[in-house]
């Protein structure tokens, strides 16, 4: 039996529990984009020692947690042009929609803010849009 569906419930979890600490610590949500957005506008100056420890750790961890793992397979395209793109598409994305899927998709809708719901939603159609256009329609990734 496949028992990947394990990886992403812990990973759910943490990234859950991570935003009820941020938000019981901080008073504010844990919206990557905006974290990341406040350091680079110049918006989060009172705060950019926090934020940048958070930018830090998204960096940090992941290769601390390579060697408890064999080989994944990440199925991501070895086109270069299209991962830039779909980084500069998620970035602008983010920025248009005044969050992202752990402010609007964890935070929101754990709050039950409509605005999370309604953003949430239409960045699931745009993605699985995004999907039936580039791989199986254009075959690009």
């Amino acid at each position: 039996m496949e028992q990947d569906w394990i990886h992403g419930f812990l990973g759910g979890l943490m990234i859950g529990g991570a935003a009820a600490l941020f938000l019981l610590v901080n008073g504010r949500i844990m919206g990557a984009s905006g974290i990341v957005g406040g350091l680079v506008d110049g918006s989060g100056k009172s705060n950019w020692r926090e934020r940048a420890a958070f930018v830090a750790g998204l960096v940090a961890v992941p290769p601390m947690l390579v060697p408890l793992y064999a080989e994944v397979d990440t199925h991501i395209s070895q086109n270069v042009f299209v991962i830039v793109a779909a980084g500069l598409l998620v970035g602008i994305g983010s920025r248009l929609a005044n969050g992202c899927t752990s402010g609007h998709g964890v935070c929101g809708i754990s709050r039950f803010s409509l605005r999370g719901i309604v953003a949430t939603v239409f960045y699931l159609l745009a993605g699985g849009m995004s999907v039936l256009l580039f791989k199986h329609l254009l075959g690009v990734i």
